[in-house]
């Protein structure tokens, strides 16, 4: 198919046959992320010890906080690439993916540098114990040296779905996930490398899934691809894409002080052991929100596109579809952690008590897991079409406006039950407010047609 055609069905194919079409790659890529995070934090909590399981659940943070400024890059750019490439300004769309390299490799040495510099006092602030910080320390060295290709792999599979190829996208996630998977069981089963060997399995498989996508967008024949005149920054294109980004950059951000916070309060009410189980809960947790993500990403290029071309008609069918899709996803996840979450927790460690504690953090996290996806897709919406403050606040209501307060006051009543209550109350108040946005949202284009 031609390169542009390619671009152009965006806006001409049936929308439930293109949902599929973008969608399942990147579901099919998230789950099998999901498969790594399992089978990762299964060999670091068998192999090395529960106290390593607490230690990882500590580095979440720093994850969250790399993945936001990731993210701003990421999906600013492809969102801008989608909008552009719905209105055929192909030369600025070549633009921007110069531009997304470029950020990618001034944020991601940065981020590194400052980062290595106050390492263990920013692990502490996290919650990080005299017993799991050798093992955070361990595990965020190997990351942060490898952080530059980190940003630029999930950058670059960003801006191969915008342009038309989430095929590819899958491709080099799956086997990033697939390598990855191989190296772990090599570094920390066999080489007994522990923690440091599970981060030197992710940054070693990440550079190798970055050498293909780089070949691939620099193929000529393609509608966008790597050439000389791109990399130099535009204030205009850089301004766009950072102002798109700030929504997902903000969430990442959120999550992470969320995740510093609620480690901190799980060490107050529960311990060391208490950290794990919130580790094992929160893997569980993203390994079916992950599907979730896979729709999202779907639905980005689909609904940037048709909105930049004022196709409005598809752009609604497309985020119909993909509330319904995400909702039957988290239903399956809510079913499953309410029948065997003993079953799951057992999956990472052996240890009677954190077991217990994580079948009922299981329970307690994913108590209205169904009503996650519509807040999510609907926020992510806002962001795919431009909607950057609305998708803003939206993000902003779930994780850090009602999340924190109930996170520090219910706990006062019912203790460690307190915490583990205020994620899923949070979650469903965010919801009730998610609602009347969209319906707002809604009515202002019936208004704007009849006129």
């Amino acid at each position: 198919m031609d390169n542009k055609q390619r671009a152009l069905e965006l806006g001409q194919k049936p929308v439930g046959g293109l949902l599929l079409q973008y969608a399942l790659p990147a579901i099919v890529a998230m789950s099998a992320s999901s498969l790594y995070n399992i089978i990762d934090r299964a060999f670091i909590g068998q192999v090395v010890g529960p106290d390593a399981i607490a230690g990882l659940g500590i580095t979440f943070p720093f994850m969250n906080l790399s993945g936001a400024f990731g993210a701003a890059v990421g999906v600013g750019a492809s969102t801008c690439i989608s909008v552009k490439l719905g209105q055929r300004d192909y030369r600025t769309a070549e633009h921007l993916l110069g531009n997304t390299v470029t950020l990618n490799l001034i944020i991601g040495l940065l981020f590194m540098v400052v980062c290595f510099i106050f390492l263990d006092p920013v692990l502490r602030f996290f919650g990080a114990s005299d017993v799991t910080l050798p093992y955070a320390r361990e595990f965020m060295q190997v990351i942060l040296a490898g952080n530059i290709i980190t940003h630029m792999y999930f950058g670059m599979n960003a801006v191969l779905r915008a342009a038309g190829k989430p095929r590819h996208a899958m491709y080099a996630t799956l086997f990033t996930v697939g390598m990855n998977i191989l190296l772990v069981i090599a570094f920390v089963w066999w080489f007994r490398w522990g923690i440091r060997g599970a981060a030197l399995a992710t940054v070693t498989s990440q550079t190798m899934a970055l050498c293909w996508q780089m070949w691939v967008l620099s193929d000529r024949r393609e509608l966008l691809h790597l050439k000389r005149g791109i990399y130099r920054l535009r204030a205009d294109l850089v301004r766009n894409i950072l102002s798109i980004g700030i929504s997902p950059f903000l969430m990442n951000v959120t999550s992470c002080i969320i995740v510093i916070f609620m480690n901190n309060q799980f060490v107050r009410y529960g311990g060391d052991m208490a950290v794990g189980a919130y580790s094992i809960a929160n893997t569980i947790a993203m390994v079916f929100f992950m599907f979730v993500i896979g729709v999202n990403q779907g639905m980005q290029p689909i609904a940037g596109y048709n909105y930049g071309a004022r196709k409005y008609d598809r752009m609604w069918r497309c985020l119909w579809l993909a509330i319904a899709s995400a909702t039957a996803i988290l239903f399956v996840g809510w079913l499953l952690a309410m029948l065997f979450p003993v079953q799951l927790a057992r999956i990472f460690t052996t240890d009677p008590t954190l077991i217990q504690m994580s079948a009922r953090g299981i329970r307690l996290n994913m108590l209205v897991f169904v009503v996650v996806a519509s807040q999510a897709v609907i926020t992510n919406f806002f962001q795919c079409i431009g909607k950057v403050r609305i998708s803003i606040f939206l993000s902003l209501t779930r994780q850090l406006i009602l999340l924190l307060p109930l996170a520090l006051a219910l706990p006062l009543w019912w203790g460690l039950d307190g915490v583990w209550y205020s994620m899923p109350v949070s979650d469903f108040l965010s919801f009730i407010m998610t609602i009347p946005f969209l319906l707002w949202f809604m009515r202002k284009f019936k208004y704007n047609d009849q006129r």
